[in-house]
Order: C-alpha cells, then sequence, then structure tokens
C-alpha cells in the first residue's frame, strides 16, 4: 500500500515538473481558441480547387472536411493541388508473376492570394502503402481501392497541418513570396 502510495506521488511530481518545463518553453497550441482561435478562422477562408480524378475527388473532400466550415462570400485564399498517383508492382515469383504492389500518392500543393493571384505556400506531401496481390481480382482491387482511401486521408492530414502552421506564423495577412 505505502508503495503504491509513494508511486503516485512520484508520477504526480513528474507530470507537474515537466507541465512547468512546458510552459516555459515557448510551445503553444496551433488551434489554440478552438473554431474562434486565428488558425481555425484562416483556415475556413481556404476555397480548394477541384482536383480531376477519384484520388483528386477523395484527396479534395478529406482536405474540405479538415479545413472546417467554407468562407462567406468570397474566399481569401484558393488551395490548388496537383496529385500523382502510381501503383508500382515488385516481389515477382519465379513465373513473373507480381506478389506486392506499392501504391504512391503525391500532392504539389499552391496557396494562392485570390484578390491577386500571388502563390504564398508552394509544399508537398505524400505517402505509400504496400498491397499484397491475392489470387482473387476482386480482392487485389479492392486493397488498392482501400490504400487509395487510406492514401488521400494521410495526404489531407499533411497538407491541413502544413496550412495551419502557415496560418500560425503569418497571420492573416502573408507576405507575397513566403514559401
Amino acid at each position: 500500500m505505502r508503495a503504491r502510495a509513494s508511486h503516485r506521488t512520484t508520477t504526480l511530481l513528474t507530470v507537474v515538473t515537466a507541465s512547468l518545463a512546458l510552459s516555459g518553453c515557448g510551445l503553444r497550441p496551433l488551434y489554440g481558441g478552438g473554431s474562434k482561435g486565428a488558425v481555425a478562422q484562416s483556415l475556413g477562408q481556404i476555397e480548394v480547387a477541384a482536383i480531376p480524378g477519384k484520388a483528386g475527388w477523395l484527396v479534395r473532400n478529406a482536405v474540405t472536411d479538415r479545413l472546417g466550415a467554407m468562407p462567406q462570400g468570397a474566399a481569401t485564399y484558393r488551395l490548388e493541388i496537383e496529385l500523382d498517383d502510381q501503383i508500382t508492382g515488385f516481389g515477382v515469383r519465379r513465373d513473373d508473376t507480381v506478389t506486392r504492389e506499392r501504391r504512391t500518392l503525391r500532392a504539389r500543393y499552391r496557396l494562392v492570394e485570390a484578390g491577386k493571384g500571388t502563390v504564398v505556400l508552394d509544399a508537398t506531401a505524400g505517402s505509400d502503402a504496400g498491397i499484397d496481390i491475392v489470387s482473387s481480382e476482386y480482392a487485389t482491387i479492392a486493397a488498392e481501392n482501400t490504400a487509395l482511401e487510406n492514401l488521400s486521408q494521410v495526404i489531407a492530414d499533411q497538407i491541413v497541418t502544413r496550412l495551419a502552421l502557415y496560418a500560425q506564423n503569418s497571420g492573416d495577412s502573408p507576405p507575397a513570396g513566403t514559401p
């Protein structure tokens, strides 16, 4: 019983010490203020341009969901995304049949000031997934589609995180040409 109380006290002291150390290091929450905070308000002013193809539809929907409410009236920024979706076979058997695939989804995205047409952020995001090739063609196609859906979510997370960091670092009026 006494050892358990001592362990709790030690754990509590560790947590308190870590909290005090972090409070002095300058870290601040990215989404401080919740939906009324500056970052969330900036993200809500971004319109996502249409992206062609199935991957484009999935990525655009995922990004739009993460950005939050669409702006009232004209958007301050436009997000343009170009995708590169590739499936590469590897893991070849002696009879030249592929046993594994890698699906790679890469995105180049640009944040453009809607009024001026100035690119204020130009960056990339990407991820890949491995897919086992099985005897059922249906199962393989289903696995490829599931991989694309998952990769779209990962790409959207990367893009919105980068946009949020940009919004936090630049405020509401970013300087032109800032990477």
